[in-house]
């Protein structure tokens, strides 16, 4: 690790885990956030070349005629339908790579940097980082929150998007840092000590 750069932290965790509230609390310490997961959306609709992947990949339908992208017409292109998901994957994540290696050049002047995103171990994102930070909640409590969050989702729906996550265990297991989201550990003492601890590697 080279401490006189910038360092890489992400934060992950299944949908549902709270990651973004917990990245919104690392902001709060004036620390940069990249948002993969709504980058890689800007991204599909703005990025020339992904945009032509895409299509030939997936087809005319997937935009519009006026060039926005037909979300409605891919989710049920690529829902339940792991291969699919893969290549759609395939297709995004290095389009979000180079985008993020530049955003994080522009922020050299912070200790580190966050990329806030879902999938960094299951896209082998996590390898390219310093650190990986996970959200933790209870399985229950999660399915919970996004039916209350996106009433438009079935519960089916929210399972089949939690089966092509890793579990929490293997996250955790894999990661430097945990963060606990649940009732009776609060949120912005685990942000703080985290945040310490990775402010202190750049003192040794």
């Amino acid at each position: 690790m080279n401490k006189n750069r910038t360092l890489l932290v992400g934060i992950t965790g299944g949908i549902g885990s709270g990651k973004s509230i917990v990245a919104k609390i690392f902001s709060i310490l004036n620390i940069p956030v990249y948002y993969a997961d709504d980058r890689a959306k800007w991204l599909l609709s703005n990025n020339a070349g992904l945009k032509t992947k895409i299509m030939e990949v997936f087809g005319e339908k997937s935009y519009f005629d006026n060039g926005d992208l037909n979300r409605a017409f891919l989710a049920s292109e690529v829902f339940g339908n792991i291969e699919k998901t893969q290549l759609i994957n395939s297709l995004v994540h290095p389009v979000v790579k180079v985008d993020f290696e530049a955003w994080a050049e522009e922020n050299q002047k912070s200790p580190y940097v966050l990329k806030e995103a879902a999938l960094l171990f299951e896209t082998g994102s996590a390898e390219e980082l310093d650190f990986v930070i996970t959200v933790s909640s209870p399985l229950r409590v999660r399915i919970n929150r996004i039916l209350l969050r996106d009433p438009h989702r079935t519960e089916y729906q929210v399972n089949a998007i939690i089966d092509q996550q890793l579990p929490d265990e293997e996250k955790i297991k894999k990661s430097d840092f945990v963060v606990k989201n649940v009732d009776n550990k609060l949120l912005i003492p685990q942000v703080l000590e985290i945040h310490q601890k990775i402010l202190d590697t750049l003192k040794k």
